[in-house]
């Protein structure tokens, strides 16, 4: 299993940033993604809404979170509760489930 890399540090990190060259980075990017060399990470929550075939706001009423709190976790800036990633999970392999038990309620 790959070890994960250590943080930088505050001034390990301002040296980086002073050095680095943000438009060559962008370009790079750019010539990357039109090579076809990127690819899409999707979080296990998006991952499990759009599995469902559900919109952010309809998927948030089913799990009884906000569309703002379902965003964060999509977008990584949150973290699901235990129960929430559960549900999830259950979303993600099961998505008939999930459905079948929000008609049902």
């Amino acid at each position: 299993m790959p070890s994960k890399a250590k943080p930088l540090s505050d001034a390990e990190l301002a040296s980086y940033e002073a050095t680095r060259d943000l438009a060559a980075d962008l370009l790079e990017s750019i010539k990357q993604m039109k090579a076809g060399k990127t690819h899409v990470i999707a979080s296990p929550a998006a991952e499990a809404r759009q599995r469902t075939g559900l919109s952010q706001s309809q998927f948030a009423a089913l799990l009884g979170v906000s569309v703002r709190t379902l965003q964060g976790w999509e977008q990584g800036r949150k973290r699901p509760s235990g129960a929430a990633r559960t549900l999830l999970t259950i979303a993600r392999t099961n998505p008939k489930a999930i459905l079948d038990a929000a008609i049902e309620n």
